[in-house]
């Protein structure tokens, strides 16, 4: 098996605070996950979307699934986005998130390339970012026992599992302004990246 290969893209979500569903949020007449997938294909031989609405995607030649175990939460996804890949490690970023930063996909791979970990994340003083992150595929039975024990948090999984974290004094060299972390879950989230990228074109 290759270490490494496969990334998943996590569209589900209600986006309760958005007031509207964000897996087709257009920006600039270009889907928002269009560009998350342009993105990832400089890195990754295989694309994964995970998504509770699979119809939306019957024209992408990615391949597209559903959660396996149902209405748990991010890690439903985490866990049907591991068994679907074909990779040892498996990169993770939400539709959501518009700024994938492949230098620091890179390093992360570099960090852990060779290593028997269970996942890569990034800490945040005690706040750690559970995706622009990798997961093994060896912590499927994890995630499995994991959620039906009942328990749908990450983080207390994360706290279970071998895990390398990266301290934010070193993701802050890659992305200073930590942007690569930064995520649409309300309008004014929105309106507050289309100033950001507003601020880069004109720059």
């Amino acid at each position: 098996m290759k270490e490494f290969g496969s990334a998943v893209i996590l569209a589900g979500g209600k986006s309760s605070r958005m007031k509207f569903d964000k897996q087709f949020l257009e920006i600039g007449k270009i889907r928002l996950i269009d560009n998350i997938i342009n993105q990832l294909k400089w890195e990754f031989e295989e694309i994964i979307i995970v998504t509770n609405k699979p119809e939306y995607y019957l024209e992408f030649s990615q391949k597209v699934v559903s959660d396996e175990i149902k209405q748990k939460g991010p890690l439903s996804g985490i866990h049907i986005g591991l068994k679907e890949s074909s990779s040892k490690y498996v990169y993770f970023v939400a539709c959501d998130m518009p700024i994938i930063n492949i230098n620091y996909v890179k390093y992360m791979k570099y960090k852990i390339k060779d290593k028997n970990v269970s996942a890569c994340v990034t800490k945040s003083s005690d706040w750690v970012e559970p995706f622009n992150a990798f997961y093994s595929r060896d912590i499927i039975n994890d995630v499995e026992n994991h959620l039906l024990e009942g328990k749908r948090s990450v983080f207390s999984l994360l706290k279970k599992l071998n895990t390398f974290y990266i301290e934010e004094r070193c993701a802050r060299k890659f992305s200073p302004n930590w942007d690569m972390f930064f995520n649409l879950n309300t309008k004014e989230d929105l309106i507050n990246y289309l100033k950001l990228i507003g601020n880069e074109l004109n720059g």
